[in-house]
C-alpha cells in the first residue's frame, strides 16, 4: 500500500505548487530569509584589502555626487584597507533592474540605494539580501557600537517611524537614508485673487472648488481671467500612485494586506475615480504623465496647486535654484507649502517615502562586515546633514535633526535662494512637523505592481476624459480588467467590492488573515492527511481480514 500513499502525497505537492503559483504576489518569508548562515566577526580584519561596491542615486545633482565622494574619502581614511567603489545612477528604477539582472550571477553590489518594495522582490532569491538584526545589535560593530571608528547613531537615535519602515515581516532589511513626503505647492496669489482664503490644511473639496473657479475665461473664450494667458491647468499631480494610495488611506478604504491580498478595486476607489473624472473632463485636473512636470506649469503662472515630493522643492517657485523653463516665462507670485489635500483636516495622513540602503549577502563575512560599516557610515551627521540640505529631504536620525548646525540651517530659511531657499526648508519642516502623520504601504513581492496599478487607474480615467470618452460603469469595469491584466493582478473578489480599511491595520500584517490561496493550500493538506488516514486504516483492516482467512 505504499504506492497509493506516495501517489497521494505527490498529487498534494503538485496541487500546493499550483495554488501558490496563483498568488498575486508571494509574501516574503522574512523568518526564513533571516536564517542566513552568518555570524558577525569578532573583529574587523584590517590587514586585508576589501572592495565595497555602492550603487547610489544622485539625480544628476553635482552637489550630491560631491557628498558621496566625500563620504567615500572619509570612510577610506578611517578604514584604509577598504576601497569604496561608487556607481552613480540617475533613477531608482535602473538600480532595481540592474540588481535583478545581477542576482542570478551573484554579482550584486555590496550596498545600494533602494526601496522596501524592491527589497521584497530581491528577497525571492536565495541568500541575496542580508537581514540586519544581528549586525545592528552587535555591541562592537552595530549601531553606536564600541569598536566603530566613527560616531554612529544608536538605534534609539534613529527616527522611530523611519527605522520601522525598513522592516519586512518584522525583520530589519535596510537602514533608512533620507526621507521625504509629498507637499502641495500653492500659488497663494491666485487663490486670493479668486476670492478664497488659503486654509492651513487643504481639503480635497477646497482644491477641487478653487481649481474649477480658475477655469473662468474672458469674453473671447480663449484667455483665462486668472492669469491672462491661454494656458491654465489649476491642479497637477506628479505621482498618481501616491495620490490614489493616500486618498484611500485617508478614507480608510482597502488597498492591500501585508500578505499581498489585493483590495484596491473597491467601491471607494470607484467613487474617487468618478470624482477625478469630473475634474479631468473640465481640464481643472491633470497629471505629470499627461501634461508634464507640475513645477514648470506652476512657475509659469499656469497652475495653482502642484503636488510633488518635498525632495522636489528646489524646482518650485520663480526664485528656485533649479528651474526648467526660460526666465521670460516665469511669473512672480507668493507661494505656500502645505500638506497634500485631506478628507479629514483634523487627522491628516500622508505617505512617507525616500531611499534606504540595503546590504547584499556575500560568502566572505569580512566583506559583509565592511559593507555594513559603510552603510552605517551614511547615517553619520556629516553625511545626513549635507545630503538633506541639497533638497527638501529630512535626515533620518534624531541625532542629525537636533544637531546645532542643522537647526541653524533651518532657522536661516530665506536668507538666500540657494542653500537656504525658503521653499526647500519649509518643505523639510513640513515633514518634520508631520512625521507622526505619515504611513507606508504593505511590502511584499509584487507590491510594486499594485502601486503602479493604483496610479494607472487615475491616468486612464484622465486620458479617457481628455478624449471625450465617458467614464461610466462600463468603462470602469473594462478599466479594472485591463489594469489587472497589465500588472498580472488577481483581486480578492470580482468586481468593485465594498471598501475596507483592513489593509491599514499595521504594515507588518501580524493580525492579517491568511490570503485565499494560503487558506486553500492548508485545507488541501488537511484533506490529504485525512485521505492518508483513511487509506492506512483500510490497509490495516484488509491485512487483518487476510490474516483471519489464512
Amino acid at each position: 500500500m505504499k504506492r497509493p500513499i506516495s501517489l497521494i502525497l505527490l498529487l498534494a505537492m503538485l496541487l500546493g505548487c499550483l495554488l501558490l503559483s496563483g498568488c498575486h504576489g508571494e509574501r516574503v518569508d522574512a523568518e526564513k530569509s533571516s536564517e542566513l548562515s552568518f555570524t558577525v566577526p569578532e573583529s574587523f580584519d584590517e590587514s586585508r584589502r576589501i572592495t565595497v561596491t555602492f550603487w547610489a542615486k544622485n539625480d544628476s545633482n553635482k552637489v550630491q555626487v560631491g557628498i558621496y565622494r566625500q563620504a567615500e574619502e572619509d570612510f577610506e581614511a578611517l578604514y584604509p584597507n577598504v576601497d569604496v567603489n561608487i556607481r552613480y545612477y540617475t533613477d531608482y528604477g535602473s538600480i532595481y533592474n540592474d540588481v535583478i539582472t545581477n542576482i542570478p550571477t551573484k554579482t550584486t553590489p555590496n550596498v545600494c540605494i533602494t526601496y522596501p518594495d524592491h527589497i521584497a522582490t530581491y528577497m525571492t532569491g536565495k541568500n541575496v539580501v542580508m537581514p540586519l538584526e544581528e549586525l545592528a545589535a552587535d555591541p562592537n560593530y552595530g549601531l553606536g557600537g564600541a569598536a566603530l571608528k566613527f560616531d554612529s547613531p544608536a538605534a534609539e537615535e534613529l527616527v522611530p517611524q523611519f527605522y520601522q519602515e525598513c522592516r519586512i515581516g518584522g525583520v530589519l532589511y535596510a537602514l533608512p537614508f533620507m526621507r521625504s513626503t509629498e507637499a502641495c505647492y500653492v500659488n497663494k496669489t491666485y487663490v486670493e485673487k479668486l476670492g478664497y482664503e488659503l486654509p492651513e490644511v487643504l481639503t480635497w473639496d477646497f482644491v477641487w472648488e478653487v481649481s474649477e473657479a480658475a477655469l473662468a475665461k474672458d469674453s473671447d473664450g480663449k484667455t483665462f481671467l486668472i492669469n491672462g494667458q491661454q494656458k491654465m491647468i489649476p491642479f497637477i499631480y506628479k505621482s498618481t500612485d501616491n495620490m490614489m494610495i493616500q486618498m484611500l488611506r485617508q478614507k480608510g478604504a482597502g488597498y492591500t494586506t501585508a500578505a499581498g491580498e489585493l483590495l484596491l478595486f473597491n467601491e471607494t476607489t470607484r467613487e474617487l475615480l468618478l470624482e477625478i473624472a469630473v475634474h479631468a473632463r473640465s481640464r481643472a485636473f491633470s497629471t505629470f504623465s499627461i501634461s508634464g512636470y507640475p513645477g514648470n506649469w506652476l512657475n509659469a503662472g499656469q497652475c495653482i496647486f502642484a503636488v510633488d515630493s518635498t525632495a522636489g522643492a528646489t524646482w518650485m517657485g520663480t526664485d528656485a535654484p533649479l528651474l526648467d523653463i526660460p526666465e521670460e516665462q516665469l511669473v512672480d507670485f507668493e507661494m505656500a507649502v502645505l500638506p497634500i489635500p485631506q478628507f479629514d483636516p483634523e487627522h491628516p495622513l500622508m505617505i512617507s517615502q525616500g531611499p534606504s540602503v540595503c546590504v547584499f549577502y556575500k560568502d566572505d563575512p569580512q566583506e559583509v562586515l565592511a559593507s555594513w560599516l559603510f552603510a552605517q557610515f551614511l547615517l553619520t551627521n556629516s553625511v545626513q546633514i549635507a545630503y538633506a540640505e541639497t533638497e527638501g529631504y529630512v535626515p533620518v536620525t534624531l541625532k542629525a535633526q537636533q544637531d546645532p548646525s542643522y537647526q541653524d540651517y533651518l532657522a536661516r530659511a530665506g536668507e538666500d535662494n540657494d542653500e537656504h531657499y525658503r521653499i526647500k526648508i519649509e518643505a523639510s519642516l513640513l515633514l518634520m512637523d508631520n512625521t507622526a502623520n505619515t504611513f507606508t504601504t504593505p511590502v511584499f513581492n509584487g507590491s510594486t505592481s499594485v502601486r503602479n496599478a493604483a496610479g494607472q487607474l487615475i491616468e486612464n480615467v484622465c486620458k479617457s476624459e481628455r478624449r471625450r470618452q465617458p467614464v461610466d460603469d462600463a468603462f470602469l469595469e473594462q478599466l479594472r480588467t485591463e489594469v489587472c491584466s497589465r500588472y498580472e493582478l488577481k483581486p480578492a473578489a470580482p468586481g468593485w467590492t465594498a471598501g475596507s480599511g483592513a489593509s491599514w491595520a499595521g504594515d507588518e500584517g501580524a493580525n492579517e488573515p491568511l490570503p485565499a490561496t494560503a487558506r486553500a493550500l492548508l485545507l488541501t493538506l488537511a484533506a490529504v492527511w485525512v485521505l492518508i488516514g483513511i487509506v492506512t486504516c483500510y490497509s490495516a483492516l484488509k491485512r487483518k481480514r487476510e490474516k483471519k482467512k489464512s
